[in-house]
């Protein structure tokens, strides 16, 4: 038998191959998945970077095929680690010595989707929480971008959806209680949090069981929380809708708009004196998790300004104290968390 070779069937024998070898790829990762859980168990090493992460799909919904669209990883001169050109979503999951409640908390570092601020909102937060006896699982999501996705106003939420389906679901092996996981999420990944938080109910991703993807309980610091014209930070917006986004499309995730009774206890913390993003977009979302009768607390600083991260060296103030009492009075965490707790070494 004589096979005809056309540009367009090697093109498509191309993709075939390289989707098979993504897959192989991947059920190789998970293969050894078991063992990576199983070390993490007494592991957890904040001194190198990146840290072994596990992939979130075998096949990511909505994606496109670039070839030569790469990752960047780099450090900016004040020591943030930043990542962009996100396109393999991944988590890495950091966990405590030991843990009185079993509570877990995502975290989704922020960048205005265009980068993110891998260290300094993300395994610099997982170390504090791992102190508390928190599990922590830091979430690489996709970036945004028109090249890599099909529709790239919903690919991180899809990110955030299924890293919760994916730990509430390997909660036992994790030593995870899946009545006490939250996400956290600073300035655009609050964003995320944010529209995890309120847009829960609708399913983006596969999910066979059916497992809930509602956060139950939400941090939110320095967030983007809207994306109408009075309130969004512009470049947030721009990277995640595009220039001009239809008034729908702006009004589906302006989440201060989407606030029921069924979302999660918030905790917020920003600044006044921020002039990134619009200290009303916390404001605003406070008052309406009020108006729903929603367990809220919010804290502002007078000074303190934009990407602080744990600490406000304007204020010197740690305020991820603050956030620890919170979760005691609200049973998130045992009022002991924290207390003679070691990290392994």
């Amino acid at each position: 038998m004589k096979l005809k070779f056309t540009k367009k069937a090697g093109l498509l024998l191309s993709i075939d191959l390289l989707k098979r070898a993504q897959i192989l790829l991947f059920m190789a990762i998970l293969f050894t998945s078991a063992t990576t859980l199983a070390q993490l168990q007494t592991h957890s090493d904040f001194s190198t970077f990146p840290r072994q992460a596990i992939p979130l799909y075998v096949e990511i919904p909505g994606s496109r095929l670039a070839p030569g669209y790469k990752e960047k990883i780099y450090t900016s001169r004040n020591g943030v680690t930043k990542i962009k050109r996100v396109s393999i979503p991944q988590i890495a999951i950091f966990l405590p010595e030991k843990s009185l409640d079993g509570a877990a908390v995502i975290i989704c570092p922020g960048g205005g989707y265009g980068l993110l601020a891998y260290n300094l909102e993300g395994t610099d937060i997982a170390r504090t929480l791992n102190e508390w006896g928190i599990a922590a699982i830091v979430l690489k999501y996709r970036l945004p971008s028109d090249s890599i996705m099909k529709d790239k106003s919903i690919g991180p939420l899809q990110d955030a959806q299924r890293a919760i389906q994916f730990v509430r679901e390997n909660a036992t092996q994790l030593k995870i209680n899946p009545e006490k996981i939250g996400i956290m999420g600073f300035s655009a990944g609050g964003h995320l949090a944010a529209t995890l938080s309120t847009h829960f109910e609708k399913t983006y991703i596969d999910n066979p069981l059916n497992t809930s993807l509602r956060p139950d309980f939400s941090i939110l610091v320095y967030p983007v929380i809207s994306l109408s014209d009075k309130l969004a930070h512009v470049g947030s917006r721009n990277n995640l809708l595009g220039k001009n986004p239809p008034p729908e499309l702006i009004k589906e995730f302006s989440n201060e708009l989407h606030v029921t009774a069924q979302t999660p206890p918030t905790f917020l913390m920003l600044a006044r004196d921020d002039k990134v993003v619009n200290p009303e977009n916390s404001i605003r979302y406070y008052e309406e998790l009020l108006k729903a009768n929603v367990p809220a607390e919010i804290h502002i600083y007078k000074n303190g300004g934009h990407g602080f991260g744990a600490y406000n060296r304007v204020a010197k103030e740690n305020w991820m104290g603050t956030l620890k009492h919170w979760m005691q009075r609200n049973n998130f965490i045992h009022e002991k968390a924290g207390e003679n707790l070691v990290l392994r070494n």
